[in-house]
């Protein structure tokens, strides 16, 4: 479950998720955030990871109504309200009671206003008449674009599935490779640890062995003396 660090800064990752033990034991997830947060606190990024990518020009696709929009939003302005003035039917003014041209404009607006409502009419007459079949296509294409966008969805999943039973699988066999070799290396430890045992047991009986080939001699230049 640790990492090791090449020359570049960078770490290449050597834990096994699917195989390691030891995660749900107490303490382990808290000594793990513990160092993430260490590791995210003295952190300082040494390059850019977005550098491929090109610089994103946000104004392409900005309209002077949303340019002034923004700039609105930005300085903290009100939006201003709806006006309804062009609804309106003013009379005119008591000073202009006899003002044929203010009755004029009066008359104007008034025929405006009922033209207006004229095409509000008639544009509801045409909806009622091929709205019901605009909204019956536009609802066919959003059901296809809903129904492609999840085969798209289930397509990523699958690889996403695919990819993380890979991984399991590479993990479990990396595992079952790496405690067979950690068997063999405990086993050879053993064994070469026998051996300097019988090495040492031999030094010892054949330090013994000369020294008691050493008293015999000695004992038989005394006797022939």
């Amino acid at each position: 479950m640790a990492g090791t660090a090449s020359v570049a800064g960078e770490v290449f990752v050597d834990a096994l998720p699917y195989f390691d033990q030891g995660y749900d034991a107490a303490g382990v997830r808290e000594a793990a955030a513990a160092l993430v947060e260490e590791e995210t606190r003295r952190y300082r990024p040494t390059k850019n990871y977005l550098s491929y990518l090109l610089t994103p020009d946000f104004s392409t696709f900005e309209t002077e109504i949303m340019r002034n929009e923004f700039e609105r939003l930005a300085a903290r302005q009100p939006m201003d309200l709806l006006s309804m003035k062009r609804y309106e039917l003013p009379a005119p003014s008591a000073g202009q009671k006899n003002d044929i041209t203010a009755w004029q404009e009066c008359v104007n607006n008034s025929m405006a206003q009922l033209e207006h409502q004229a095409v509000r009419i008639e544009n509801l007459e045409l909806m009622s008449q091929y709205g019901t079949n605009a909204w019956k296509v536009y609802n066919d294409n959003l059901a296809f674009m809903i129904e492609m966008a999840q085969k798209e969805l289930q397509k990523f999943r699958k690889q996403i599935q695919d990819l993380n039973w890979q991984r399991k699988n590479d993990q479990l066999a990396g595992g079952a490779k790496l405690r067979e070799l950690e068997s063999n290396w405990v086993s050879l430890v053993s064994k070469n640890y026998e051996i300097e045992r019988a090495i040492v047991q031999l030094e010892n009986e054949i330090t013994q062995l000369r020294q008691q080939q050493g008293d015999e001699n000695k004992e038989n230049i005394r006797q022939d003396f």
